[in-house]
């Protein structure tokens, strides 16, 4: 058995293999010396699950001296009352340290293979899971600033025991693997024993079924692609009139497709009913607003906006300021570069900086009479969810400048420099003002 070419041959990229001390890591750290792959390390990450782990960890650097392959060593503490629960917990924070000492644009190799592959199938079946999940484990996706790269994918697991009895490769045995209170150990030595006894070649079929998923996901992955550039705005909102305009099942899709693009959790299938409800219910005045972990989505004026939960407000901020330092605003507010207000301060009374409220006034230059914030912000299209997170400048209780936008007469122009905020507009950047 040999590795096949390493997705990133005749480059320099460093080849990293996550080593447990297994029999199938202790296999694939084996293959990749014996390919000669450029850059080879190991990197084991100590849970500090089992009274065993450092012997673990001994062990394995006693393997990768032996074979001369350098050797990372990552501690990782996880909580044995962890609302994932203590394998999901592990899974988490084994991947971040991964990630975190993988090199840029090196390839992380693990050993997964093809009964691996085929119990995540049938877990994700379980779970109710779509056409992604169904796809199981990529032989190559992306990883940080590098590439995942799962080599044995198609090994079925009876070959990497062979290679490991013949090779007389000593490894580890974690307990947590065969204990049945977790759901993949159960899976794993209960039912899949059980597929084998009647269908010989279920592990393959499972695995293929994986691989038949995967060429669906990317087909629909193109058509929401597709989707995507005719909805999209320069904003990054969607047009939700085009929206509606799809099928039911096109709208889930591109959806799905948006959120992933977003860098943001898609939601359940319950909380996405609901926003595709609330889609189809929208009239030009609504100001809609549904949220899970991770994710709000608003909407306004057929436009559907997507962000990590904004920071609460901070409604009773409000400081003197004489414009000679920047000034931070609240969280998720921003910043306020130095101005020169010395000018409007000769009569001593200080300037004050707070953020808007809902009944602003402010008289601006060459205006008869003053206008509210909201009249002002409808007009030139200022969500809602942005308006009290924008500063305004006071003197004597009367508004000089509501974010460096709406002026008065003879007033500093603030020089506002916004948080990251979903339905901010080009004209509302720093660079813009």
């Amino acid at each position: 058995m040999r590795l096949p070419p390493s997705p990133v041959a005749g480059g320099d990229a460093a080849h990293c293999v996550a080593f447990s001390g297994g029999g199938d890591s202790t296999v694939l750290l084996h293959l990749a010396v014996a390919a000669r792959l450029p850059g080879l390390r190991a990197i084991h990450v100590h849970h500090g699950l089992q009274p065993a782990a450092d012997d673990w960890a001994d062990h394995c650097a006693q393997v990768c001296a032996a074979l001369q392959v350098p050797l990372i060593v990552r501690r990782v503490r996880v909580e044995a009352d962890d609302p994932q629960g203590p394998e999901a917990a592990a899974r988490k924070a084994r991947y971040a340290v991964l990630r975190e000492c993988l090199p840029a644009g090196a390839v992380l190799m693990t050993a997964h293979h093809q009964s691996d592959q085929a119990e995540t199938v049938l877990f994700r079946l379980l779970r109710g899971t779509g056409i992604d999940g169904l796809a199981a484990m990529r032989t190559l996706a992306s990883f940080g600033d590098g590439w995942l790269w799962r080599p044995l994918l198609d090994v079925p697991k009876s070959a990497l025991l062979a290679y490991q009895v013949r090779h007389a490769l000593v490894a580890i045995d974690d307990p947590h693997n065969g204990d049945a209170r977790y759901a993949r150990s159960w899976l794993r030595h209960t039912v899949l024993p059980q597929l084998h006894r009647h269908w010989p070649a279920a592990e393959r079929q499972l695995a293929d079924a994986a691989r038949h998923a995967q060429e669906a996901s990317q087909l629909l992955a193109t058509l929401a692609e597709q989707r995507l550039v005719e909805l999209r705005q320069p904003d990054d909102s969607l047009c939700t009139e085009g929206l509606r305009r799809l099928s039911a099942a096109e709208r889930a899709l591109v959806l799905r497709h948006w959120f992933d693009r977003c860098a943001l959790p898609r939601p359940s299938q319950a909380q996405l009913d609901t926003l595709l409800r609330q889609i189809d219910s929208l009239t030009a005045d609504t100001d809609m607003r549904v949220a899970w972990p991770g994710v709000e989505c608003r909407a306004w004026r057929q436009r559907l906006y997507a962000s990590a939960p904004l920071p609460p407000l901070s409604v009773a901020f409000s400081t003197l300021w004489d414009g000679g330092m920047p000034l931070t605003l609240p969280a998720g507010c921003g910043v306020i570069e130095p101005i020169d207000i010395e000018s409007i301060n000769k009569s001593g009374h200080a300037c004050t900086v707070r953020l808007a409220r809902g009944g602003d006034r402010i008289k601006l230059a060459g205006r008869a009479h003053h206008q509210t914030l909201k009249h002002l912000a409808q007009a030139v299209g200022v969500p809602p969810w942005v308006r009290p997170r924008m500063p305004v400048l006071l003197r004597d209780g009367q508004v000089l400048s509501i974010a460096g936008f709406w002026n008065a007469a003879g007033a500093p122009v603030l020089r506002w420099r916004p948080a990251p905020l979903p339905g901010l507009s080009a004209q509302w950047r720093a660079a813009e003002l």
